[in-house]
């Protein structure tokens, strides 16, 4: 069903708010810091494992497909606005922490970009090994 998308995505942020929440008291920044980042990567996470296990039915998948399209992005928005602020009353310590977050992400582009072409690679072999012992 549509809901349990939904219901996955409302769980994952309500976890990233938490963490941003706790990492921005350990920065000691008045200010959720990343918590949407966290709720995303954690959303990615989540429904590739349950994808996986074939747990996750295709209604749920539309679920989080139409709350992705029409509820990420614009508290994407807020929070980058939020953080901004945030980071620059907080002091070098938020901004570091920004610019740190930014830098591993671009370093990090590469890495998963090569685990998904070696899965592909590795799933399209297995597919043409099938085939040959078919025939």
């Amino acid at each position: 069903m549509i809901i349990y998308g939904v219901a996955i995505l409302a769980i994952c942020t309500l976890i990233g708010q938490f963490a941003g929440n706790i990492l921005g008291v350990v920065l000691g920044v008045q200010a959720n810091v990343g918590g949407v980042g966290f709720a995303m990567i954690l959303l990615l996470v989540a429904t590739d494992y349950l994808q996986r296990a074939k747990k996750m039915p295709a209604m749920s998948t539309q679920g989080i497909t139409f709350w992705t399209a029409m509820y990420i992005p614009v508290v994407v928005a807020m929070a980058a606005q939020q953080n901004v602020v945030a980071a620059l009353k907080g002091g070098p310590a938020a901004i570091l922490a920004g610019v740190l977050a930014v830098a591993v992400s671009f370093v990090l582009i590469p890495v998963v970009d090569r685990i998904g072409k070696a899965r592909f690679i590795a799933a399209e072999h297995l597919a043409d090994k099938n085939e040959q012992e078919s025939t």
